[in-house]
């Protein structure tokens, strides 16, 4: 289920909300000149570099970098996506979400998707509640066996399900159980609950909200554990166990270990070991390492060593390395024949176990170690059956740094010169946008100015407008950008710096252009005008003597034509 969000909400609600209200409200800001400053959320600081700016409505550390808008402070700050900060920024100023008419999500779809959260919540009351009752004792029991305190059931918000056929029927709206995928419907129309007599495990997504459940069972039935559909609200691929427990011990751990079940979870956590989260019964996918990379900068897959283990650690090396962009780094972990998560914590304690997480074999060695199995690398065909292994998997690989030494160290293995690494655009040009190349070479300092000033203060467009400062068919570095820029003001005429921003979200200049919004002008409050136009006047002065010399030389070299005779006409004249 998705919505199309107009474009004009969006802006209309930039202009609505105070960033600096937003942001105190999660980082507690102090008054400096015009601006505001706290330490950085995004990163370690003793003094304060992060800089708030009610003027511009945006942010920007001096000391990691990152500049934004409102909608970026809650993309960054509380790992959303771009439509979960939407609805927040829109729920913090007091305003529903609009959506697109003739779209894909309509006033119903909310409604229901609503109603669905609701209904798991009270499930999930009433299943806590359940397992203090009568019928709850077993699984207590159970909990009891595996040495689970009542504070970590608590801090999960494990339950029963009772073994009745209609315990949920009877209690809640039969509609938001079929939706929410608490029942199970038969032929005949009749419906029954889908878990019966088993110990609960709440599934919440990063915002805390119940979307589904895990169900194990107490005795030798099978299958052992159940989990809830795919619903409109519930997604196994896309959700991982614990991660809303773990994000509420630490929103950023440097660190996340990922184990295969429920139970693993739970059973760490007993131990003081909270950065654990478990895939839902299927393979470990790319949109669950994506998402995990959102809160840390290293993942530990942790499996079995039996044959089953080895496999599933395998296709999660394959959904990883799509996700391997520099700076991120995946650590495989082997647990020894016969052992669980659970087990060995208790057989080598906190600390051995801790110790096994850090020697865990890097991603790439498990790769290679991997793929070459019982190759032959002595010989020819073993090398070029590695090269066929290999070959398509790195190809998977994000363009930078890491992509590089994967490709190098193939090449290094099967002693290969047809192995030539591919371009890697990300690595040549830094900023990796079209027309970056140009502008990051020689980056004057009046194109930078000026479009920095242009993109906090769209405003100022009219400025060069109202002076006749035209820049057309004047060239210099940066121009590709500063069309853009002057084009995208006067389609959109964006009320301030944070709405342009948004503007750029998704295109290919959008990293410069952020840039550029968090740039330091240190210029006074009200100066803004004076010094644009004084900056823009300079750069034209510039560019057209540049393309005065241009024109001369090529005169005394080659001789004009029509139209670049009158080019250098008027360029005299404008000299003169």
């Amino acid at each position: 289920m998705s919505g199309r969000i107009p474009k004009q909400f969006i802006d209309d609600l930039l202009v609505r909300v105070d960033i600096v209200d937003l942001i105190d409200s999660h980082v507690q800001l102090k008054k400096a000149g015009s601006n505001y400053v706290a330490r950085c959320p995004f990163h370690n600081e003793k003094t304060p570099s992060f800089s708030v700016s009610r003027n511009r409505q945006m942010y920007h550390c001096f000391g990691c970098g990152v500049s934004g808008n409102a909608i970026s402070f809650l993309m960054d700050y509380s790992h959303l996506g771009f439509v979960e900060a939407v609805e927040d920024l829109a729920a913090f100023v007091g305003v529903d979400v609009q959506r697109e008419e003739g779209g894909d999500y309509s006033v119903s779809d909310k409604e229901d998707v609503s109603r669905v959260y609701a209904v798991l919540e009270q499930v999930a009351a009433f299943y806590s509640q359940q397992l203090r009752g009568e019928e709850g004792v077993k699984a207590v029991d159970y909990l009891k066996a595996r040495h689970v305190s009542g504070d970590v059931a608590r801090d999960f918000g494990l339950g029963f399900a009772p073994q009745a056929w209609d315990g949920l029927l009877g209690r809640f709206d039969r509609q938001s159980l079929i939706d929410a995928g608490m029942l199970v419907e038969r032929d005949d129309g009749k419906v029954y609950d889908r878990f019966r007599g088993r110990l609960m495990f709440p599934i919440r997504d990063k915002r805390k909200r119940v979307v589904g459940f895990g169900g194990r069972v107490l005795d030798e039935s099978l299958p052992k554990y159940l989990n809830s559909p795919e619903t409109l609200v519930f997604s196994k691929s896309k959700e991982l166990y614990g991660l809303s427990e773990l994000l509420e011990k630490n929103s950023r751990p440097g660190r996340i270990l990922v184990v295969e079940g429920y139970m693993d979870v739970i059973a760490l956590a007993q131990y003081g070991l909270t950065n654990a989260v478990a895939a839902l019964g299927t393979a470990t996918s790319k949109a669950q390492i994506d998402l995990l990379f959102r809160f840390a900068t290293e993942l530990v897959l942790c499996f079995d060593g039996d044959n089953a283990g080895r496999q599933a650690a395998w296709k999660a090396a394959e959904a990883a390395l799509p996700a391997l962009k520099d700076g991120r780094q995946i650590k495989i972990m082997l647990l020894p024949q016969g052992q669980d998560p659970d087990s060995l914590v208790r057989l080598e304690g906190v600390a051995g176990f801790q110790s096994r997480m850090n020697d865990a074999t890097m991603l790439s060695d498990y790769f290679f170690e991997a793929v070459v199995g019982q190759l032959d690398l002595s010989s020819i065909e073993g090398r070029s059956q590695l090269m066929a292994a290999a070959k398509p998997q790195l190809e998977k690989i994000p363009s930078g740094f890491f992509r590089d030494m994967m490709w190098r160290r193939l090449g290094e293995m099967t002693a290969s010169r047809l192995v030539d690494v591919p371009e890697n655009t990300a690595t040549l040009r830094p900023l990796g946008e079209r027309g970056a190349g140009k502008f990051n070479q020689k980056r004057p300092s009046l194109a930078r100015r000026v479009l920095a000033l242009l993109i906090q203060h769209p405003n100022l467009q009219q400025v060069a407008v109202r002076r006749e400062l035209s820049l057309d068919g004047l060239q210099y570095a940066g121009q590709e950008l500063m069309d853009d820029v002057l084009r995208k003001i006067a389609l959109e005429k964006p009320e301030n710096g944070a709405i342009l921003l948004e503007a750029y979200r998704g295109s290919s200049y959008e990293k410069m252009v952020t840039a550029l919004a968090g740039m330091e002008l240190n210029v006074p409050e009200g100066g803004e005008e004076a010094e644009f136009s004084g900056a823009l006047t300079q750069l034209r002065r510039q560019a057209r003597q540049e393309k005065l010399g241009e024109l001369l030389a090529k005169e005394g070299r080659d001789g004009l034509t029509i139209e670049e005779k009158q080019v250098l006409r008027t360029l005299l004249k404008e000299t003169l």
